[in-house]
């Protein structure tokens, strides 16, 4: 299965042109800049066109109006996840979003972090673990320590994030590829491409 991750678009999306065949397309959260739901409802109608054959998504902390969030009428292939999961052709991906104010200690964040179920294959977020693709120039670590001991637990195949700008790329680490997938840099241009992993 080959998988299409990107993250922190902050509505730039519509920027991003050639984007290569995969499977599965991923979004790991900030898809909005404000929040608002005009920005919301022109990132659904973007992702829903896209010509992936599933096509997954998750809210991070610029994406506060999705907090709660009943989302209804999306298309068969297209999954909104929140503290949930899907199963595609037998891999397991499950989605922990990250909202506004959430640090580590936080009782949202441990209640996100602790529903994450044993067995995942794919695991998405928006924050990173700490220590992984967490960090700009190795000076200020900005990733959860919970949810790293989480990883440690349940050891998914591939781990999927963005939310600290320039920190792109992958990693591996105790039997887990790590994939930080920002597409923009701290101004919010579009500077790097969406990753392409194979499962």
């Amino acid at each position: 299965m080959t998988i299409l991750h990107l993250s922190d678009t902050h509505g730039k999306h519509r920027e991003l042109a050639d984007m290569p065949p995969a499977d599965v397309l991923v979004h790991s959260g900030d898809f909005t800049l404000a929040g608002g739901d005009m920005e919301v409802l022109d990132f659904i109608e973007w992702h829903c066109d896209l010509p992936y054959q599933h096509k997954i998504f998750i809210a991070g902390n610029h994406d506060d109006c999705m907090l709660d969030a009943a989302l209804e009428g999306l298309p068969d292939e297209v999954y909104y996840l929140a503290d949930s999961g899907i199963t595609i052709d037998g891999i397991s991906f499950y989605g922990a979003p990250m909202f506004a104010g959430m640090v580590d200690g936080d009782l949202r964040e441990i209640e996100h972090y602790e529903s994450i179920p044993d067995g995942v294959d794919v695991l998405i977020t928006h924050r990173p673990p700490l220590g992984i693709l967490d960090s700009i120039d190795g000076k200020i670590y900005y990733g959860s320590s919970l949810l790293l001991d989480k990883v440690k637990a349940i050891k998914p195949k591939l781990h999927f994030f963005g939310h600290v700008h320039d920190a792109y790329g992958t990693t591996a680490w105790n039997g887990t590829t790590f994939s930080n997938a920002g597409v923009t840099n701290w101004k919010y241009d579009v500077r790097y491409p969406p990753m392409l992993l194979t499962y």
